[in-house]
């Protein structure tokens, strides 16, 4: 639960039911990687009890679902932490890692007049 795999390897840790919590603060801070990770549970407060604390677990993270197979363009893939910058190949997030966005304001008709309506007090 620390090594960050790249194959064909299931990972499997046997908990009482009472551990839940524990499992899930163990899995959180057990290791500095966080590619992929997936939660199977058929309780909805399991499910959403796991969402939230590992919310920093994995850059793409599965519910009831096998945690491979990020087809690009058409689901976004980036781990976080030691995993890598979480920029989301395949994904237009992953433009803001290459390039330095900014706004640009032009008026074409300057006000003359700087005051806001809403400002005015009250008559």
């Amino acid at each position: 639960m620390i090594e960050e795999i790249f194959g064909p390897v299931l990972s499997i840790f046997i908990y009482e039911d009472s551990e839940f919590l524990n499992v899930l603060q163990i899995c959180d801070n057990a290791s500095p990687y966080a590619l992929t990770g997936s939660i199977f549970a058929n309780e909805e407060e399991d499910i959403q009890t796991a969402f939230k604390a590992l919310r920093f677990t994995a850059g793409n993270f599965y519910i009831n679902d096998k945690p491979t197979g990020a087809v690009v363009a058409q689901q976004p893939f980036g781990g976080a932490r030691a995993s890598g910058t979480n920029d989301k190949a395949g994904s237009p997030l992953n433009l803001l890692r290459w390039i330095s966005p900014r706004s640009v304001k032009r008026t074409l008709s300057p006000s003359h007049d700087w005051d806001y309506p809403f400002l005015q007090p009250d008559e």
